[in-house]
């Protein structure tokens, strides 16, 4: 066993539920770029970082050494409502392909929430509390992560204030309802609530937002009243931190049955699903103890990885919060109102994106027809509605099969299920219907967008 290796037998308890979370950057050769101020050019401080996010969490962002953190009891009980989450093998499904391909997914949509979320929701809202904090704020896009976050406010006793991107806020009614049944506040975004999102609407009437737009009203809201800070559900180093429960609980589970993935795909926006599911494989390829194959899947409307630029950038539309390191299409890009709420992210994970610029792992975009089309199959034959941005893993996950099928090869695949979609039939009424188009972006669209990245870039 290598100094680093992380000893899976040693930390799961008997239930089987991780003792601690796996820092992933604690194996990269080359660490993630730091966050820098868009004041200075500098790198953040961990004082300064502390004015918007929780002190703890703070800690967490910033270290790329400590490879495991002990998950706190009170975290852990929670956990226990609705973890380990299922490892299916998806039969009905190898049989409809008639592959030879065996292909597994971890399916996260076992709890209230619908969603991996959760998993970070309650740990976020949990270092808030410890602080003394009145509540949070946070952005939501397709409103998974509003609802989780709500639910672990309510949980804890805490406020919770969300930001809902307009189109989603729009298209899923429901979902908001969830929220507020949970006590949060719920406002659609870009709004006429705070200064970054009237001069959102002055620049883009019309609009239909953005995360990056959402995430600027919800910096500033916290950043006006000492008793809240800023939470965020994806991107950040401490989210994929927290979400790496996904890959331990996989991989331990695998293990379990001797079984080694050959290819590991999951759908990215801002990498939270994607870094947590492949966490401890990929700590194994970087330690060369083990190799495989994985697959970012992200929407050709928002094509951060495979059209954008590996670049300084802001993660936020009013370019109030640091600087990232990531694969950006640029902060002032808003992709179209498609229904892949949660992916509509014009940046990605620094963690993610460092290991895709050094070829760790791979990335295609698919359109938002076909992600419906292969949600549609796979719910006919496996017996779960799969959200949309669930889909996108779907669609690839069948896509290798098929090759398997063509090649004769039996490759053993494994997907992240991120969550149900029984909050997104009016999108699957769109498909039924034929009105739901592909609206994919222009060089022209993203170079403009592009051309305004921060001078830091040179």
């Amino acid at each position: 066993m290598s100094e680093n290796k992380i000893p899976y037998k040693i930390y799961l308890s008997e239930d089987e539920l991780p003792k601690a979370w796996y820092n992933l950057r604690a194996d990269m050769k080359n660490k993630p770029a730091p966050l820098l101020s868009a004041a200075t050019g500098a790198p953040m401080s961990a004082a300064e970082l502390e004015a918007v996010f929780c002190k703890e969490l703070v800690a967490q962002e910033l270290d790329n050494d400590t490879p495991l953190f002990e998950i706190p009891r009170e975290i852990r009980d929670f956990y226990k409502m609705y973890r380990p989450s299922p490892l299916v093998r998806a039969y009905c499904l190898e049989e409809k392909l008639q592959t030879p391909a065996k292909i597994y997914y971890k399916f996260e949509g076992n709890n209230t929430s619908g969603s991996h979320k959760l998993n970070s929701a309650i740990a976020q809202a949990y270092y808030a509390k410890r602080q003394g904090l009145k509540g949070v704020t946070t952005e939501t896009g397709a409103g998974q992560w509003g609802t989780a976050l709500s639910m672990a406010c309510s949980y804890l006793g805490l406020d919770c204030k969300v930001f809902m991107v307009k189109c989603s806020y729009e298209q899923k009614p429901f979902r908001r309802e969830v929220m507020k049944v949970y006590g949060a506040s719920v406002t659609p975004s870009p709004s006429e609530t705070t200064e970054v999102g009237r001069r959102i609407l002055a620049q883009f009437p019309g609009t239909t937002g953005s995360l990056g737009c959402a995430i600027s009203e919800a910096v500033e809201t916290s950043m006006g009243d000492p008793g809240y800070r800023y939470v965020l559900g994806s991107v950040l180093n401490q989210v994929m931190l927290h979400q790496s429960i996904i890959g331990l609980e996989s991989k331990a589970a695998l293990d379990k049955y001797g079984v080694k993935p050959d290819i590991i795909i999951g759908c990215a926006g801002g990498g939270s699903n994607l870094g947590g599911l492949i966490a401890p494989f990929m700590g194994e390829k970087l330690r060369g103890e083990a190799d495989y194959r994985i697959i970012a899947v992200e929407p050709a409307s928002c094509p951060s990885f495979t059209r954008g630029k590996f670049a300084y950038d802001f993660c936020d539309t009013g370019m109030v919060c640091p600087l990232s390191k990531m694969y950006t299409l640029g902060s002032s890009f808003i992709p179209n109102a498609d229904h892949a709420g949660g992916l509509r992210f014009h940046g990605m994970s620094s963690t993610l994106s460092q290991l895709y610029h050094d070829g760790y792992m791979e990335a295609v975009a698919v359109n938002q027809t076909d992600i419906f089309q292969a949600a549609e199959e796979f719910a006919r034959v496996e017996g779960i509605l799969p959200a949309p941005e669930s889909s996108h893993a779907i669609l690839a996950a069948i896509n290798e099969a098929n090759r398997c099928k063509e090649t004769g090869e039996e490759k053993t695949i494994l997907f992240g299920l991120t969550g149900t979609g029984y909050f997104d039939l009016v999108a699957y009424e769109k498909f039924h219907s034929g009105v739901m188009k592909d609206v994919v972006p222009t060089d022209e669209d993203i170079a403009r967008s592009l051309a305004q990245l921060p001078e830091v870039n040179g």
